[in-house]
């Protein structure tokens, strides 16, 4: 991590150096390992901290407060944005859950196409042209 950190900030342009700590997705849930890496990311030098699987504003509020750089947090079902900033998270990322959003909302029209056969399903539309300007 730290030559990471002293490469991203020799380049030149301004880089940002998100650390990750994956610990709490990946089988070990002990947030004191996972604020210890933090730590130790922000003393080689990462610009951002980022622990995905902070689930309650006391995660998150424990984790901002060991650390001194802006803390990424993954968007959660059960928080809010206003909680999760409040606690002192600086990003927020959503990650793919838009993909799965969308999927699934894909698969209830697809399953009421077959159950019910009702073409209804298929009449909204997203504003295209508003978004594009036209």
């Amino acid at each position: 991590m730290a030559e990471a950190a002293e490469r991203a900030h020799g380049l030149g342009f301004r880089f940002v150096l998100t650390a990750r700590a994956e610990n709490l997705i990946r089988g070990n849930p002990d947030l004191d390992d996972t604020i210890a890496r933090l730590q130790a990311y922000e003393r080689a030098g990462a610009d951002v901290l980022y622990a995905p699987g902070l689930r309650t504003v006391e995660e998150i509020r424990a984790v901002c407060g060991s650390v001194g750089k802006p803390v990424n947090v993954l968007a959660s079902a059960g928080l809010t944005f206003a909680e999760v900033t409040k606690a002192g998270a600086q990003r927020v990322s959503v990650g793919g859950a838009l993909t799965w959003v969308a999927a699934k909302a894909l698969a209830d029209a697809a399953e009421s196409l077959r159950d019910e056969g009702d073409f209804d399903v298929l009449s909204p539309r997203v504003p295209l042209g508003e978004w594009l300007g036209r």
